[in-house]
């Protein structure tokens, strides 16, 4: 999937990869795609309930060798 940015979060615990992630994405323009990258497992309800709540919408979700990857589309 083709990312507008992508955000390294890798390592940080929670609030961390929200805030950084809510950063990130008030840089990108309405439509545009962030790939977001965290090991914080908490992240996939967390990542998932902010987009909701922010009216972004996340495109697609996959988890490989305890690396959870979010692609979040900015509402």
């Amino acid at each position: 999937m083709e990312a507008t940015k992508v955000l390294d979060a890798k390592g940080f615990a929670c609030p961390m990869p929200i805030i950084k992630t809510k950063k990130a994405i008030g840089e990108l323009e309405t439509g545009q795609v962030l790939e977001v990258h965290t090991t914080d497992k908490g992240a996939k309800n967390d990542l998932t309930a902010w987009a909701k709540s922010g009216g972004h919408e996340v495109l697609k979700y996959e988890e490989e060798n305890s690396v959870l990857t979010f692609w979040i589309k900015k509402g």
